[in-house]
């Protein structure tokens, strides 16, 4: 019996792989490693998808050093807007506009480190009418925020807390210095205390190893982490990763399916970096891939929601929140 069948049996009859098995996986033939995990996405999740938007509810200036965002006020990429957090006019404006298209989770992401506590209570507001109005879930991405804080924004109608891992906790401090990997996780439990749901996931091709990979989902599925983005670099020119050179489209496949196999039941969500694809991620949405975020993200072009439903039309999948 081959090691794919081996440990997709495993995964099938409810058993976690362990990291050493994961990193046999990883180097296992590539059609069938693939096979496998669409095998598994179909076992636990059926033809459910899970779709959200995001949008850039506050841009640029950002205080940390993240070395492949074009955000971070340490770097000049001289291609972001520069604005404070957006009026509640205009999130709700921007969420109907999302509902309407079908879309069943919208997710506002602003820069900085955290949010201040009069930005958190602005954003109450502001969830409040998106909630009343548009009737869409709310996810937020405002940075490392205590437990009270996020109390305050599931109140105002906030269900879910995405805060990326970004690679493994040895990676992270090559790739950012001015937080910690520790306070990313402390971000996700005080989430969780919150009575929040938490989406986690990072970036693929910061010069990671695929260890580093999977160590990460291995620190998100210990959080209870069941919507892992799987981001692909962009390298921005002017950053100190502007350089790096863009993933193979088989080496994100394997990586997908990889994911699979560890989160078995999860949303493993295609985000940032999907336009980079061949095929714009259909290949990724048969090898374990049920999730994306469709429009455009944060800095940079994405793929429209009309385009996306369209696809999942055709590969037969239902458009539906990945808790239901």
């Amino acid at each position: 019996m081959s090691i794919v069948r081996e440990l997709k049996n495993k995964v099938l009859s409810g058993q976690l792989l362990s990291r050493e098995e994961a990193v046999v996986l990883a180097k296992a033939p590539f059609e069938e490693l693939v096979d496998a995990a669409d095998e598994i996405r179909t076992h636990f999740c059926g033809n459910r998808f899970d779709l959200c938007t995001i949008v850039n509810g506050k841009s640029g200036q950002c205080s940390e050093d993240c070395k492949y965002c074009a955000q971070s006020a340490h770097y000049d990429t001289g291609r972001v807007e520069s604005y404070p957090l957006l009026s509640t006019e205009e999130l709700v404006e921007h969420a109907k506009i999302n509902a309407g298209q079908g879309v069943l989770r919208y997710s506002i992401v602003t820069s900085g480190k955290r949010l201040s506590d009069q930005e958190v209570e602005q954003a109450c507001e502001s969830i409040r009418e998106i909630r009343k109005q548009a009737g869409i879930k709310v996810c937020i991405s405002f940075g490392l925020l205590s437990q009270q804080q996020f109390q305050k924004l599931r109140e105002a109608g906030a269900d879910r807390v995405h805060c990326n891992l970004e690679s493994s906790r040895r990676y992270f401090p090559e790739i950012c210095t001015t937080h910690t990997f520790e306070e990313k996780v402390e971000t996700l439990k005080a989430a969780k205390r919150a009575g929040m749901e938490i989406c986690s996931g990072g970036i693929m091709g910061l010069g990671e190893t695929m260890e580093d990979r999977i160590d990460m989902v291995l620190s998100a599925r210990e959080l209870g982490v069941k919507s892992v983005p799987v981001n692909l670099l962009n390298p921005i020119p002017g950053t100190p990763l502007g350089h790096n050179p863009i993933m193979s489209d088989e080496e994100v496949l394997r990586i997908i399916a990889v994911f699979r196999f560890l989160i078995p039941d999860a949303s493993i969500r295609l985000a940032g970096g999907r336009g980079l694809l061949e095929d714009k991620g259909e290949r990724c949405f048969r090898s374990g891939a049920n999730a994306a975020i469709s429009g455009d993200m944060l800095t940079t072009a994405g793929i429209t929601v009309k385009t996306d439903l369209e696809l999942l039309e055709k590969l037969g999948y239902e458009v539906k929140l990945g808790d239901e």
